[in-house]
């Protein structure tokens, strides 16, 4: 008797879950067809079809000889970006260590709070928006890529600083305080050492974040390939457009190679 009340209950059991699972699709299946219905859908012409769209973007400008020249100036307009990038990042990176080390809890100590809110406010802010700023403040050009690209990288390597910080074996830093070494002598001898590969680990990662959003940054002024993607793609010249877009792909492919293999190493 008991068994079949243990079997009527899980047959019940395996009922109500199949029951729910059934009204969880089913609502998902009606939000997405109501979703759909709420759009104004037009039929595009066929000269600018997806598919027509695409062809021009990703096939044309590799048969056509006639945009073969752009490759080499847009790959010059690319390495800029990834020079804005690299300046971004290396300035974030420095910048980021000190305010790390004040928002650790294990280093801040009871003011550590102050820091998280500092960089949870840096992160809070899109980098197009640091963008137009500094193009508004310095004026338009590279320079003010890398300010945008510094000041807004500052708040996630920061947070994943911090993070590893707080994550340290505390036992060579009690031995070193105990042998009555300063907190400064602490941090240099005790935490360092532990955290410094996690530091090059998390600025190689930031910078191929980095290389996208310079990209992006180009079309608000602040110099690189961005600056050309939002003319082309302005007048409808979708070659020349597909000629940036693969150049984008193959640096960000490669970059994203090239650290993949460099952070295993350091880790």
């Amino acid at each position: 008797m008991n068994n079949q009340k243990k079997i009527s209950l899980r047959s019940q059991r395996s009922v109500k879950q199949k029951t729910i699972i059934t009204l969880i699709v089913t609502s998902l299946v009606l939000l997405y067809a109501f979703s759909l219905w709420s759009q104004d859908f037009t039929i595009a012409s066929s000269q600018s079809s997806p598919l027509t769209i695409l062809y021009r973007l990703f096939i044309v400008p590799i048969i056509d000889p006639t945009y073969w020249s752009s490759f080499v100036e847009n790959s010059l307009l690319m390495l800029e970006t990834v020079a804005i990038a690299y300046a971004g990042g290396i300035a974030a990176s420095l910048f980021a260590l000190p305010l790390a080390v004040f928002s650790a809890k294990n280093s801040g100590g009871k003011v550590s709070y102050v820091g998280k809110v500092i960089l949870n406010a840096i992160r809070s802010i899109p980098e197009l928006l640091f963008g137009v700023f500094f193009v508004a403040a310095v004026g338009p050009g590279s320079f003010a890529g890398v300010l945008a690209i510094s000041i807004n990288s500052i708040g996630m390597i920061g947070k994943l600083y911090a993070e590893s910080i707080e994550s340290i074996d505390r036992a060579p830093v009690d031995a070193i305080k105990a042998s009555g070494g300063n907190r400064l002598q602490a941090f240099w001898y005790g935490i360092l050492p532990q955290i410094l590969p996690q530091f090059l680990s998390i600025s190689l990662f930031r910078f191929e974040i980095d290389v996208r959003a310079s990209t992006i940054l180009g079309l608000v002024g602040a110099g690189g390939i961005g600056v050309p993607l939002i003319l082309s793609q302005q007048q409808r010249h979708w070659e020349e457009v597909g000629v940036i877009l693969i150049i984008v792909i193959v640096f960000v492919v490669v970059i994203d190679q090239l650290s993949g293999k460099i952070r295993t190493k350091l880790v």
